[in-house]
């Protein structure tokens, strides 16, 4: 086949393009969960809470124990930690793609709880929490209408907000 048979018989040039179409929508939906690559390093989150204390006396009295002991643990990369004025201190450690996000999880765990004699009392009773976290963007899309808009927002506010939610950690 060459061009000029596309050219001549454009029912079968629509026909083969839906075809291909239609068969890369379905290799698309098939394709296993495993085989997409990884986009962002595994991150593990740790967050811990002292009630009534200031950003500066988390910083020394929390984040600064913890980071002390989260340091060094294998196959990190790097951390970085907030603390705010209402109580709350974050830490997220980052490590090298590839690594086991559940082994870095426990690796974590275990540099926190070797921290927890030198927390304040306060933050131990209620607890150090040490979780996964997954950075990448999971889902986003946008939508216009200039005939709808107010239809548009609710549904799609009605659609996404039981699904999705957001953490503030900052000052």
């Amino acid at each position: 086949m060459n061009v000029k048979t596309f050219i001549d018989r454009p029912v079968l040039s629509i026909v083969i393009s839906v075809f291909i179409v239609l068969l890369g929508m379905i290799s698309v939906t098939t394709l296993p969960v495993e085989q997409y690559p990884d986009i962002a390093p595994p991150t593990i989150g740790v967050m811990a809470q002292y009630p009534g204390a200031s950003a500066d006396a988390i910083q020394k009295s929390v984040i600064a124990p913890l980071e002390e002991s989260i340091n060094g643990v294998e196959n990190m990369i790097y951390m970085t930690s907030t603390c705010s004025n209402s109580g709350q201190a974050q830490i997220y450690v980052y490590f090298k793609q590839g690594v086991n996000a559940d082994m870095a999880q426990v690796n974590v765990q275990n540099r926190v709880s070797q921290a927890a004699g030198l927390l304040p009392s306060e933050v131990n009773q209620i607890g150090v929490t040490t979780y996964k976290r997954q950075p990448s963007t999971v889902r986003a899309f946008a939508l216009y209408s200039p005939q709808a808009k107010g239809r548009m927002t609710r549904r799609l506010y009605r659609t996404t907000s039981t699904s999705t939610s957001s953490r503030n950690c900052s000052e």
